[in-house]
């Protein structure tokens, strides 16, 4: 995973900051969509947009389809995380 893709995705796209957001708490444990909603302070079917935007990126992965669908960082966000934080640290100042 590039630093740039995820910059151009966090940094640059609008948006970009809620879905800097839900990384960071789904590196903590997994969540749903209202669940993350609500920790966040966010109207549902603004992070349901944002989740399909990481999931269709491959930054996260889900349970299932339905609604109560657990999401989880994939594999490859796992192993880049250091990555983020740093491009995250960057976007923050």
């Amino acid at each position: 995973m590039k630093k740039v893709f995820l910059w151009w995705l966090i940094a640059e796209s609008k948006g970009g900051e809620n879905r800097g957001r839900i990384i960071l708490e789904l590196n903590k444990r997994p969540y749903n969509v209202n669940k993350l909603a609500e920790k966040l302070s966010l109207d549902y079917k603004t992070v349901r947009h944002h989740i399909n935007v990481l999931n269709e990126n491959n930054l996260v992965k889900s349970t299932g389809e339905k609604y109560g669908a657990l999401y989880f960082l994939s594999d490859e966000m796992e192993k880049n995380y250091n990555v983020f934080l740093s491009m995250w640290g960057e976007f923050k100042e």
